[in-house]
């Protein structure tokens, strides 16, 4: 299947303000994209890219002051299927673990984990370990927390979250991180563009949301395995732009200095096959 996505979004400035953006996707997806991938701004500015330490593609530029947008659309392939599921999927040893993978086990400036950590013991430390500990503890952010947009708050952390039983997707995903880790089970954040492809349409829509990942030995040996702790199902359609420790490390957009948002438009739809393409697949 295709999926025609993008975005636009406006900024005020009040003079040249330093930003960082990661409005890419992952560089694995390059090769699935259809179309180009262009950020355009207006006004024109210099920008240049480059890869950070998570593997995420980072646009660097200065906005000259005043209003900037920034946008961006095109199409990109996606197989179409959920995301994988692995029941028997078994938890490695922390000794075990590739030494890249350790730093997805400690705490990090949104998962508290030295305060959840008993807790998090007292909840699951007698769940089978692997995917059903895992899944336990998707199930548990899922109904601990209460979605609602009015309520974001970038400076929550899990344990705020789990406090305060409100939040937006990324707060459930950084309770549910931090609960693995506490754990044991590594888990890193990632964000990108989620359409309400093969669901019914969320009156919120979702088309930028945050959902996580935990590294767990599957029937194919050890690899990271996707989980959603706002939505708890498998989804069609995601597309990674960022990975990292948490929301910090996956900040879509960053500016070093005053910059208010004015707009913030996000489109993720699937395209329907043009009927030739049907007629040969029948």
């Amino acid at each position: 299947m295709h999926i025609r996505t993008g975005f636009s979004i406006a900024f005020d400035t009040f003079g040249p303000t330093p930003m960082n953006l990661l409005l890419n996707v992952r560089p694995e997806l390059r090769r699935d994209l259809v179309t180009p991938e262009v950020i355009t701004f207006d006004p024109p500015v210099a920008a240049r890219q480059h890869v950070d330490a998570f593997g995420n593609v980072c646009t660097r530029l200065v906005a000259p002051g005043g209003r900037i947008t920034m946008t961006a659309d095109f199409m990109i392939a996606d197989s179409g299927r959920p995301d994988d599921q692995a029941p028997d999927a078994c938890q490695i040893a922390v000794q075990d673990l590739p030494d890249d993978v350790l730093t997805f086990l400690l705490g990090s400036r949104y998962c508290d984990t030295d305060k959840l950590s008993q807790t998090a013991w007292s909840l699951f430390g007698a769940t089978p370990e692997g995917w059903a500990r895992v899944q336990a503890i998707v199930d548990f952010a899922h109904y601990r927390l209460r979605f609602d947009y009015q309520q974001a708050d970038a400076t929550r952390t899990a344990f705020d979250g789990y406090t305060q039983r409100v939040g937006v997707c990324r707060d459930f995903a950084h309770l549910a991180i931090t609960l693995c880790r506490c754990m044991n089970i590594p888990a890193r954040y990632a964000t990108g563009y989620l359409g309400d492809i093969g669901v019914p349409k969320d009156p919120a829509p979702m088309d930028f949301s945050a959902w996580f990942e935990v590294y767990l030995h599957g029937p194919d040996g050890p690899r990271w395995y996707t989980f959603d702790a706002r939505h708890n199902r498998p989804r069609i359609g995601r597309i990674v732009m960022a990975r990292g420790r948490d929301a910090t490390d996956c900040a879509l957009t960053t500016s070093f200095g005053a910059a208010q948002l004015i707009r913030f438009d996000v489109h993720t739809d699937e395209v329907p096959a043009a009927p030739d393409a049907l007629a040969q697949a029948a």
